[in-house]
């Protein structure tokens, strides 16, 4: 049925073709199987419309905003890139190259099918700024079934991070790695804050990373008690965890090698890919007791200051994004839940029906750092938690101590 659906969508695009074809530069920071499979629908959507799309791909969480602003300062701009930071949007308007799309997703009738959460996430200074693609949780745990039986454990009953540890000794004595975990910076970033929401709850949360960080939080209890949690789950490393890709990590669950893995569910399209049924071969959970989860909307911005041509290309790939039908193939390719509330139900696997269930609650949701914080601020975190994370004789204190002097350098 999906596939009449598309096919009678593909062939309407195709009708529509610009009589002007344009060449699209898109710069996105998407590597893996699944990632390049769910970036291969929006291209096919783009090519339908008449269009061809160049490539520019950075590795993860690489600074990519500023690999972004150089290529747009050195006069080599991308038409779309895959960017949730504010203050870049800020920065090209600075420059005279925003694009809001304000107008564009009123008239389209579009706004109206997004969660209140995704509509905060796109908004930048009152403007819709960027065209979101998917949503995921941050900080979900993803499990093996097969080695939860065997192991005689059931991560759906934990009701607390206490629960959860205390099990992982039945997962040793079967043989089996209880936490796969990918020991890099920006992986124990993600952790950080998908703790820092799920131990500290909303307004701990929106103190460390609103847009105007609140200093007195850095030193409190809530601070403490992450920094501590995140010490245990530094202590459940496996040796081979340093440096390990995100998606090898997730790959040591999906083989039965580990029990699961805490991390964004964008897990899931590795999983799909290794032909993985979600709710029979693997299940997924909050992480255990969690006050409040973070939420990401994958987006893109658009250049503005552009030829008329141009312009309309760019609306063109943002039409394509925004049609539900392309969100709903895309989510399935990636791993993700599809932003729009009207993309076809038959696309919703047991994972993004859990999603929309924990996102029912809006206090319940926090956004992800890179939608609201500033990057400086976001990356000095990340930096002294992944000092403490590599460095076991560094003490909760120490941590606290290098957070507060980057707050006086960067936001005193």
């Amino acid at each position: 049925m999906l596939k009449t659906i598309l096919g009678g969508f593909t062939a309407a695009l195709m009708l529509s073709s610009a009589a002007n074809a344009t060449d699209l530069i898109i710069y996105h920071n998407w590597s893996s199987g699944p990632e390049v499979a769910a970036l291969n629908v929006l291209k096919a959507g783009l090519e339908a419309k008449g269009h061809t799309w160049t490539d520019i791909a950075i590795p993860h969480d690489t600074g990519s905003n500023v690999n972004l602003m150089n290529l747009v300062t050195g006069g080599t701009p991308p038409n779309v890139f895959l960017e949730s930071s504010p203050g870049v949007y800020r920065d090209l308007a600075g420059l005279g190259l925003a694009r809001p799309l304000t107008e564009f997703f009123t008239e389209q009738g579009i706004l109206d099918h997004y969660p209140a959460s995704v509509v905060s996430s796109i908004t930048v200074d009152g403007e819709i700024m960027k065209v979101p693609t998917a949503i995921h949780i941050d900080g979900m745990a993803y499990y093996n079934m097969e080695v939860a039986e065997a192991a005689g454990v059931d991560p759906a009953t934990w009701d607390s991070l206490d629960a959860m540890f205390a099990d992982f000794q039945k997962v040793r004595d079967a043989g089996y790695i209880p936490l796969a975990i990918g020991g890099q910076q920006w992986q124990v970033g993600y952790l950080t804050h998908a703790l820092a929401a799920a131990t500290g709850g909303p307004e701990f949360y929106s103190a460390l990373y609103g847009a105007e960080p609140d200093p007195s939080v850095l030193d409190s209890a809530e601070m403490r008690a992450l920094l501590e949690t995140l010490r245990r789950f530094q202590q459940e490393a496996d040796e081979g965890s340093v440096n390990r890709e995100w998606n090898v990590t997730t790959n040591m669950v999906i083989t039965g090698q580990a029990l699961m893995q805490i991390h964004g569910d964008w897990m899931k399209g590795e999983w799909t890919a290794a032909g993985k049924v979600a709710g029979t071969d693997f299940g997924c959970v909050q992480i255990p007791g969690a006050k409040a989860v973070p939420v990401t909307v994958d987006s893109w911005g658009i250049l503005g200051g552009q030829p008329e041509e141009v312009d309309a290309a760019e609306l063109d790939f943002a039409a394509v994004v925004a049609d539900p039908q392309i969100q709903a193939e895309f989510a399935s390719a990636k791993g993700s839940t599809p932003t729009r509330l009207d993309a076809p139900a038959e696309v919703l696997d047991a994972c993004s029906v859990e999603v929309l269930h924990i996102l029912e609650n809006a206090d319940h949701q926090v956004p992800n750092p890179h939608s609201t914080v500033d990057a400086d601020w976001q990356n000095s975190i990340w930096d002294v938690v992944f000092n403490f994370w590599s460095d076991p004789s560094m003490s909760v204190d120490d941590a606290i101590a290098q957070i507060q002097e980057n707050y006086d350098i960067i936001l005193g």
